[in-house]
């Protein structure tokens, strides 16, 4: 049996300075961004703002806890759970883009000498280099925003990426990015929960997700999706939220703080980093890490200058707000935005929870190298027959006519 072969790497182009990434432009192109997103923020109906608002109801619940989901949603709460998710992310990401998370994301610290900005890139580029990309890669991003990681992953790789995402506001965003940066990616809108995914066997060269999973209903249901679509050899980068050794669920005072947490950072599930592990195993994977991204394991830091930025927005725009300039809803968007922030940082400092736990697996050749012995062997036999019928078309005895001989062959 032949061995699978090791596929040839593409190597990333991370020979960026950080001096380039802080250019003039970029920074004009920033500013473009939170313009536009002041400008849909300020036009949302009382009906927006409303549905936004309602949408918090799932963060005071759990996949874990279906009873509950039941009585607070009806039966039909997976679907409600999309709605609602819908709903939140349409009026988040432009809140996120006033700031500076546009990606959505609050980044393992990497380096604390460095802003969120600096600190989602050098994620990414860790993501570019550990997933292992072939030349001419094609790569799946769950829960993909308005795909500016992708736009990155691409850059840094060559590689096209395929990006999935429940609301169709960041699918728009994302589609528009693509076109301007002229990038090959493709955006989709769905629902991971809805499975199967609209995507083709064995067609992905790698995987990424930052802290999507603890919206998904079934965690090892959608692992075994990811093993569907991606090709043996592929390997998977998972970055999310998961609770830590520290956290007592018997607490009373942990019990709050995950109360105030999950509303905050978009979280449904509560995974441990055990149970994601076991996720994937059980769908065929091999977990090659499993460890927390950040220096030290925390990252209070950047959740501090996150907080910072969006009060100093919040205390502006209230100021607008009284005096007639900025629609009442304003303070109604960034009152919710900025709430219990402080438990975030007290609970990551105490090490009881985190947003940068982070897994890398790996899908087995095992699959491969099976269908590359059945392969083998039906190459074999093929020739054996071959070998037959050209003995026979040689021996006297053949009469049969030439198109049948040719038939054979």
């Amino acid at each position: 049996m032949a061995t699978p072969q090791e596929p040839t790497i593409a190597s990333p182009k991370l020979d960026l300075s950080k001096k380039s990434r802080g250019t003039r432009n970029k920074r004009l192109r920033r500013l473009e961004t939170a313009v536009r997103s002041f400008r849909v923020l300020r036009g949302l109906t009382p009906e927006q703002v409303d549905s936004f608002m309602n949408s918090y109801i799932i963060y005071d619940l759990d996949w874990a806890d279906e009873k509950m989901m039941i009585e607070t949603l009806g039966p039909d709460y997976q679907k409600k759970v999309g709605q609602c998710l819908a709903d939140y992310y349409s009026v988040l990401n432009h809140l996120c883009a006033i700031g500076e998370l546009e990606k959505m994301y609050i980044p393992p610290a990497m380096d604390l000498d460095e802003g969120l900005t600096m600190n989602q890139i050098l994620y990414e580029e860790q993501i570019a280099k550990e997933i292992q990309l072939p030349p001419n890669a094609k790569v799946l991003d769950l829960g993909c925003g308005r795909g500016r990681v992708a736009a990155h992953i691409s850059k840094v790789t060559g590689a096209q990426v395929t990006g999935l995402n429940i609301d169709a506001d960041q699918i728009a965003s994302a589609k528009a990015f693509n076109k301007e940066k002229k990038l090959s990616n493709e955006f989709i809108r769905a629902d991971f929960n809805d499975l199967p995914l609209p995507l083709p066997d064995n067609h992905f060269d790698g995987f990424y997700q930052i802290q999507a999973f603890s919206l998904a209903k079934d965690h090892t249901k959608l692992c075994q999706e990811l093993f569907r679509v991606l090709k043996p050899g592929a390997k998977l980068s998972l970055l999310d939220w998961a609770s830590l050794d520290a956290y007592d669920p018997e607490d009373p005072y942990h019990q709050k703080l995950m109360k105030r947490i999950k509303p905050l950072i978009g979280a449904v599930g509560t995974p441990t980093p055990e149970s994601l592990a076991k996720s994937l195993e059980a769908a065929g994977f091999r977990v090659l890490e499993s460890n927390n991204a950040s220096i030290d394991g925390v990252q209070w830091p950047l959740i501090i200058k996150a907080d910072d930025y969006f009060r100093t927005a919040r205390r502006a725009l209230l100021g607008l707000v009284r005096v007639g300039l900025l629609p009442t809803h304003f303070k109604t968007l960034f009152d919710r935005l900025t709430k219990d922030c402080d438990s975030f940082i007290e609970a990551d400092k105490a090490r009881l929870i985190t947003t940068s736990y982070h897994w890398l697996a790996e899908k087995p050749f095992t699959d491969s190298a099976a269908s590359s012995e059945k392969a083998m062997k039906m190459d074999s036999s093929a020739s054996s027959d071959t070998a037959v019928n050209r003995s026979e078309a040689e021996s006297p005895a053949s009469e049969e006519p030439p198109a049948v001989q040719e038939q054979k062959l």
